[in-house]
């Protein structure tokens, strides 16, 4: 192949050209021009003279392309010249188009115009032709009600009942018109045709139902609609949607599924079918409901309040239920207003009465569950509060501790129970929920408030204030033996009770009475509750104290000795702590954990501030008692150690910074004179009273003998 055809059908193949590729496959194909190590000799001549050939064929080609891309140009240029001569007549062609649809639109609306105004031209000489020709045929047909022969076809084929129904209906309008002296006779007939006809519709409409035929109602009830029967109608409908609507028990489930059931087809039947639907659950509501309601509740009313309230309640809330149930069927535009209505209607007698019902009813409930409770203790209550000289001497003794009589012996019985409470709560949550469902909205929180004084009085008052008074009365004195110090169980589970009170107040009652003004009321009354509980429960543990102290005192005063902190051969002493300190250390560990049983949160540490303060100030004036030899001082230390470990049970700073200062005043007992007045100026005893420090050294033996006051001073 030529090296200008190879150059030619590269180009036109489309190829890219690569000049570096091209000059050596020219080299490589000249003879003499390849490398000097080929089968022939590198002739630089011979391949100088093949490019130069080359290149002027090269020439010659580039010639022969040049013309042909000015002959391809002039060609582009004259067809584009040809196709815009072509898009011009084409617009002027589409611009004459729509100037003649424009005119064909104009004449168009003409022709409309014109053809509109013919119309009513028409209508206007046709309707009154009309209204002739049809009062005409009225005429004719009231011409044979008055010659009393009903000739005509229309009253005597029974497939032409609807055309007569329209003829006899329009009669009957006419004949309201007419005077009845003239024309008694002829009216009495129309009458009574229209009365007959409307009677055969409504037989037809009930035979359709009964069949199923909904096209057939349809047609019937729109012959019906204009008939004073139309209600009938819907009444006979109504009646026969109801038969063997009710086979269960569940008499609102049936009612639900008839609604939705009957719903679907009074749309295809009637053409007001919200009117339709909501005359079907008035009647339901009217009479099946209202009988079942009756039922129900007039049965239990006298005989058992309780099921009677259970009745009312369930039976309102499934009404309720059902009603927002059907607010999903189409009954006009005030369905809410509508069904809120029914409602009252069924229950308003019922409601009127409920709360005093309900209060009489958890007033009775209330008493029987704490009358069971007190005789299953066999316990006959006291009267509390009678004004006698008795219950003053009583009162007396509770708040003081003067003997003014043997206290009472309950046996260990605080005559609290959590199952009367639950059982008491139970019946009070019951009625705020029967409250919150049945009582009206403005209503609410004063019923709600009536049912808590009720709690109140039975709960707070009849079984937790009394069980107080029943254990403060029973708290032995100060002194006495051996006592049993239960008013703390009696704490306790007056505690527990009263946060289960708290719950109910804050879970049932505050829903109900937060947006009102009672909610003061409310809380008011619980804090004049709580206010009067602490006081009790402060003075029955402040008296408990006092016999947990005269305990103490009880076993130091029998079982510490004089000889204990004297003992008569001191070189052969062991230096323990004496029984009686032991003694009273495990009493004391046993009444610390009692009191954390019976207390909680803060109360804990009140408490036990209180009795170690009173444990402290009983120990120090026990230790004031006797006098000490150099080791009786170190057993009195020893004593006052294991106190103060018993201290530690306390789990408060204060008691046991009292007892360290205790130990550090025992020190006193046994410090040799000279350093007296150096462990007086310790770091413990550095601020405490002189008279106080000088009364703890007057307790040694060796005091007056040698003259221990000149050292202290």
């Amino acid at each position: 192949m030529p090296w200008s055809s190879q150059l030619n059908s590269t180009i036109y193949d489309g190829e890219p050209f690569d000049a570096d590729e091209y000059i050596e496959r020219l080299a490589w194909r000249t003879p003499g021009g390849g490398s000097k190590g080929g089968a022939e000799a590198f002739d630089p001549k011979r391949l100088l003279e093949e490019f130069e050939n080359h290149i002027e064929e090269l020439k010659q080609l580039d010639e022969k392309i040049q013309r042909r891309v000015e002959k391809l140009e002039h060609q582009c240029h004259r067809e584009a010249k040809e196709f815009a001569h072509k898009v011009q007549d084409l617009q002027r062609s589409n611009q004459v188009a729509f100037q003649h649809f424009q005119e064909l639109d104009e004449h168009i609306s003409y022709v409309a115009t014109k053809v509109c105004h013919l119309g009513d031209q028409l209508e206007g000489v046709n309707t009154p032709r009309q209204r002739a020709v049809e009062a005409q045929r009225l005429m004719t047909y009231f011409n044979e009600f008055l010659d009393g022969d009903l000739r005509s076809d229309v009253f005597n084929n029974p497939e032409k009942i609807k055309e007569a129904a329209d003829i006899i209906q329009k009669l009957h309008l006419i004949a309201q018109e007419l005077p009845f002296d003239r024309f008694a006779d002829v009216k009495a007939k129309i009458a009574s045709k229209y009365h007959d006809l409307e009677r055969q519709l409504v037989q037809e409409f009930t035979a359709a139902q009964r069949r199923c035929e909904i096209g057939r109602m349809r047609e019937v009830a729109a012959v019906l609609l204009h008939f004073k029967g139309y209600a009938h109608c819907v009444d006979v409908y109504i009646k026969q949607c109801q038969e063997g609507a009710y086979m269960r028990s569940d008499v609102f489930e049936d009612t639900a599924l008839l609604c939705q059931r009957v719903n679907k087809q009074v749309g295809e039947v009637f053409q007001s079918p919200e009117t339709v639907m909501a005359k079907l659950i008035q009647n339901i509501f009217e009479n099946t409901l209202q009988a079942h309601v009756k039922e129900k509740l007039d049965e239990t009313r006298r005989s058992d309040i309780e099921q009677y309230l259970k009745n009312l309640y369930d039976l309102y809330t499934r009404t309720t239920a059902l009603a927002a149930k059907l607010t999903e069927f189409n009954l006009g535009s005030d369905k809410h207003t509508f069904l809120s209505k029914l409602i009252k209607n069924i229950f308003s007698t019922y409601l009127e009465s409920y709360i005093e019902m309900e209060k009489d009813y958890l007033r009775t409930r209330s008493t029987m569950i704490l009358q069971r409770y007190y005789d299953s203790k066999n316990h006959q209550k006291r009267p509390l509060g009678g004004g006698s000289i008795q219950e003053l001497k009583e009162r007396i003794r509770q708040r003081t501790n003067l003997p003014l009589g043997p206290s009472i012996d309950t046996h260990g019985e605080t005559f609290l129970s959590q199952e009367v409470v639950v059982n008491l709560l139970q019946e009070t949550r019951h009625a705020f929920e029967r409250c919150n469902r049945l009582s009206d909205p403005s209503d609410l929180p004063k019923n709600a408030f009536s049912i808590f004084l009720l709690l109140v009085e039975h709960l707070c008052v009849d079984h937790i204030d009394y069980a107080l008074e029943i254990g403060l009365s029973a708290i032995p004195s100060a002194d006495a033996k051996n006592a049993n110090l239960y008013f703390l169980d009696v704490v306790q589970q007056a505690n527990t009770i009263f946060h289960l009170f708290d719950k109910q107040f804050n879970d049932h009652l505050m829903p109900l009475i937060s947006s009102s003004p009672k909610l003061t009321e409310c809380l008011h009354k619980k804090k004049e509750v709580i206010e009067q509980m602490e006081v009790k429960l402060d003075t029955g543990i402040d008296r408990t104290l006092n016999c947990m102290v005269g305990q103490m005192k009880h076993i130091l005063a029998t079982e510490q000795k004089k000889t204990d902190f004297r003992p008569e051969d001191e070189n052969n002493v062991m230096i323990q702590c004496t029984a009686a300190c032991s003694k009273v250390c495990v009493y004391v560990s046993r009444q610390v954990e009692r009191v954390r049983k019976s207390m909680d949160g803060k109360n804990v540490d009140t408490v036990l501030t209180e009795l170690g303060v009173r444990f402290h100030r009983l120990i120090h004036e026990h230790l004031q008692q006797y006098s000490y030899s150099s080791m009786g001082g170190m057993l009195a230390i020893c004593d006052v150690a294991e106190y103060r470990k018993s201290a530690k049970d306390f789990r408060v700073p204060l008691v046991l910074q009292l007892f360290g200062t205790l130990h550090a005043l025992c020190n006193l007992l046994v410090v040799a004179p000279d350093n007296l007045k150096q462990v007086c100026s310790g770091e413990q005893l550095t601020n405490l009273d002189r008279n106080l420090l000088h009364a703890f050294v007057q307790l040694r033996v060796d005091y007056r003998q040698a003259r221990l006051g000149r050292h202290f001073s």
